[in-house]
């Protein structure tokens, strides 16, 4: 018993025991420290290795007192017209022949309706009502709600703590419908796929192809309807921004279906003169702010549109419920 007992090795059992009354404890309180620091520290260099701009959102431009109203302009018919003819110099509308064609008795008919006389009887001196052919809308809104229409991905990434009171915004990759707020009386329903994350509150820009009149047996139908109300409309965004950041890739307007845009070199637009309008794009019409106006902008090579001096802009005569020239 003396030999085992010098032989056996006491100090190591010893510094074992140490080690464990030591150890254990700071381990559990190292884990508990380290769920804290490693997530503080990853944020903090992804932080300083983020090369993305920080987004600011964009002030919240007044409402405009008045919106988009849809209308025709008034034409007087000269020697030698006829319906294409008309239709093509007059509206920029390349394919009339084919939308309105006398293949399709009933198209013929809806054009005459529109237009208010019999295009095989007219005669130097009739008055025509001419609308534009699927038109755009411009305008600018908050976003009240946002529903994803596809599979959603994780947004942000999980390894980085968001602070409680900061909302992510929703992915709209796979698309996303916005109820939109463009005055206090009005919303609409906004289809949108963008890469920008949208969330409830962000100011929203974009150009939308207006909601077309159903017609029976005319699916390719150009025309809005005049008495159609803006509030409740469903719309198709294009030339999105979501706060003060512009998606490049989004949808351009020529890419909305159906339309003409790169058959007619470009597209009717309503809009309203206003920092929650027109202004925002920019097109310098140099008109008093409220103004009403259906203009003509022109298509780009890579589907942007943009308005050029000397092309033709109309105001909104609410007195006679048409377009007048500026």
């Amino acid at each position: 018993m003396h030999e085992f007992l010098q032989t056996f090795p006491w100090r190591f059992l010893l510094l074992l025991l140490l080690l464990a009354l030591v150890g254990i404890p700071a381990f559990i309180l190292g884990s508990h420290a380290g769920q804290r620091v490693f997530p503080a520290v990853t944020n903090f260099f992804y932080n300083l290795s983020d090369s993305q701009p920080t987004v600011v959102p964009t002030p919240y431009p007044p409402f405009p007192t008045q919106l988009p109203q849809v209308g025709p302009i008034l034409y007087t018919v000269q020697e030698g017209d006829n319906c294409d003819a008309i239709l093509t110099y007059q509206m920029h509308m390349a394919d009339a022949s084919t939308i309105f064609s006398d293949a399709n008795p009933q198209t013929v008919k809806a054009l005459d309706a529109v237009i208010g006389q019999n295009c095989h009887a007219l005669q130097p001196g009739m008055v025509l009502t001419l609308y534009p052919q699927y038109p755009l809308i411009a305008f600018g809104g908050i976003v009240l709600k946002v529903t994803p229409t596809g599979p959603q991905q994780v947004l942000p990434t999980p390894l980085i703590n968001v602070a409680p009171t900061q909302q992510a915004g929703v992915d709209c990759s796979s698309g996303c419908n916005l109820i939109v707020r463009l005055s206090p009386s009005v919303t609409i329903h906004l289809s949108v796929q963008t890469a920008l994350p949208v969330k409830v509150g962000s100011w929203v820009w974009a150009q939308a192809a207006l909601a077309r009149k159903s017609v029976r047996n005319f699916t390719n139908y150009p025309y809005a309807d005049p008495e159609a109300s803006l509030n409740g409309m469903s719309l198709r965004a294009c030339d999105l921004q979501v706060d003060n950041v512009h998606d490049d890739n989004s949808l351009s307007c020529d890419q909305l279906s159906p339309n003409t845009i790169d058959d007619d070199g470009g597209s009717w637009l309503f809009g309203v003169v206003s920092p929650g309008g027109l202004n925002h794009w920019h097109y310098n019409l140099h008109l008093p702010t409220g103004t009403q106006v259906l203009l003509w902008l022109s298509v780009g090579s890579n589907g942007t549109l943009s308005y050029h001096k000397g092309n033709p802009i109309y105001r909104y005569d609410p007195a006679a419920h048409l377009y007048v020239p500026v």
